[in-house]
């Protein structure tokens, strides 16, 4: 590490430039609540297909792909594959059931927000509130779990010190996110999605070489541990299902990710995004895949010494099987991945602070750009204070954050936003058991008061009970439906379509 810091230190620095100067031309393009929050959408603005993609490879995979989930193939072989399996489910799903849905709904209601996208299909204040706290309380522990791995980064790359480290994070992403808002974080993202890209093509290209072909690596792990390459791995089959169901049907629930499909400049080119997106994910989590696989070889026959912790193993299997200069560039990647998931964080978070719930209120949401940049500001405060205060609870907010997305929104927005029957007394319903069952039972989990069966998650399991419970109250009290789901003016977002005369 001692002599690869410098290399790492300067493309670190570069990076950070990059991004300072996306931050200054975001700032000055940035001029209305519209542009801070949606990239001023609309045919005038709005973003293209590849930066839509590339923002939404950027936020869904973050540094897991770097860090977590080299970690989670080593730990339990081949099962890990259960999360990255379902990718073309979900993004079918999302770009020919839900963006045009939701693009829908921007053009004729002029939503801003996904809880606002909720209150207008319920006509509820309430359903609205309710997301909108939900999103909150998620984006400040997902908030949270983001600055402090940003601050570990930083400290392995200059050394500084965890605590300063968080700070230098927080001020970082404050410094583009507040003046540039969304327009500062898309094109951050674009960079960070280009970055992962070549970074994860590249340790690939390298694993093949140092592990000399899959073929050899399978059959030095098959010696030793056969169990590691069946489909299921080390996992319970029931838990590698449970991985399968929460992240096809819980990215469906992601605010952060679905924000981005209001500001596609045309709409009609999302019947693209589910080949593109999962493509772009395939080269993405070939690092996730390859690092697992060859550090388990490496360690099995001697060549590597095994790894006091498995988040350690891309961090290992890079500075000592790499070039110094690919080293560097995972290093910044996996800064570059954690930044721009918490820009697109802060942003919903801000909205949902200074758009939804002052009108849940009865108030007008300011049409000025100072308290969105205020907003920006004290969600980053908070959430580097709670990661200094305790890494402990942060590692559990992350957890609760991502279930609590997908109990509270799945079923209203997948469900609600296509099924004529879908009622307000089903949002309300599933919205309160999402945040109650999660803020529960991932509490007593955490604390060790509650022990699930073996396979069986919280985030799983709070999914299915919020879309239970959305359907049953839907049907109980249909008189509640006031409104109807928005309708896509054609059908030209499916793949089949036509244009009509």
């Amino acid at each position: 590490m001692t002599e690869a810091r410098g290399v790492i230190v300067g493309v670190g620095l570069l990076y950070f430039v990059a991004i300072a100067g996306i931050g200054l031309w975001a700032t000055h393009r940035t001029r209305t609540v519209d542009d801070f929050y949606l990239a001023g959408r609309g045919a005038g603005g709005g973003i293209g297909l590849m930066a839509l993609t590339l923002a939404a490879l950027s936020a869904t995979l973050s540094g897991f792909a770097f860090i977590g989930g080299p970690g989670l193939v080593y730990s339990v072989g081949l099962g890990a594959l259960f999360i990255v399996l379902p990718a073309s489910l979900t993004h079918a799903l999302s770009g020919w059931v839900l963006a045009p849905q939701l693009r829908a709904m921007a053009d004729t209601h002029r939503v801003v927000t996904i809880p606002e996208a909720l209150g207008v299909r319920f006509a509820s204040r309430a359903v609205r509130g309710g997301a909108a706290t939900s999103l909150l309380i998620a984006v400040i522990g997902y908030m949270a779990t983001n600055v402090l791995a940003l601050g570990l980064a930083i400290d392995v790359l200059f050394g500084v010190g965890r605590t300063p480290a968080i700070w230098i994070g927080a001020l970082v992403v404050l410094a583009y996110a507040a003046g540039g808002g969304i327009i500062a974080g898309i094109y951050t993202d674009v960079l960070q999605g280009l970055w992962t890209a070549l970074a994860s093509v590249l340790v690939f290209l390298r694993v093949l070489e140092v592990g000399q072909g899959l073929g050899t690596m399978s059959r030095t792990i098959a010696a030793a541990d056969p169990e590691f390459l069946e489909p299921w791995g080390h996992l319970d089959p029931l838990a590698a299902l449970s991985f399968f169901f929460v992240f096809s049907v819980g990215v469906l629930g992601q605010p952060h990710v679905l924000h981005k499909f209001y500001m596609l400049r045309d709409p009609r080119q999302l019947r693209w995004y589910p080949l593109l997106m999962s493509g772009a994910l395939i080269l993405g989590t070939l690092l996730f895949f390859g690092v697992g696989i060859a550090v388990k070889a490496l360690v099995v026959d001697g060549s590597m010494a095994p790894l006091v912790s498995a988040d350690d193993a891309t961090p290992r299997f890079v500075l000592e099987q790499t070039p110094v200069w690919l080293a560097a560039l995972v290093f910044s990647g996996v800064v570059a991945a954690i930044m721009s998931t918490m820009n697109s964080f802060v942003n919903v978070g801000a909205a949902a602070l200074t758009h939804d719930l002052p009108q849940v209120l009865g108030r007008d949401p300011s049409t000025q750009l100072t308290p969105g940049r205020v907003a920006t500001v004290a969600i980053t405060l908070v959430a580097a204070l709670v990661a200094q205060a305790s890494s402990s609870l942060v590692a559990f907010l992350g957890i609760f954050g991502w279930g609590l997305f997908a109990s509270t929104f799945v079923a209203p927005l997948a469900i609600g936003l296509n099924w004529p029957g879908a009622s307000r007394a089903g949002a309300l319903a599933s919205i309160g058991v999402g945040l109650g069952g999660t803020l529960l039972l991932e509490t007593a989990a955490w604390a060790g008061w509650l022990t699930l069966p073996q396979g069986v998650t919280v985030s799983a399991l709070t999914l299915v009970l919020s879309i239970v419970v959305f359907l049953v109250a839907s049907k109980l009290r249909p008189e509640r439906a006031r409104a109807t789901p928005p309708r896509p003016p054609d059908d030209l977002t499916r793949p089949s379509a036509r244009r009509r005369p």
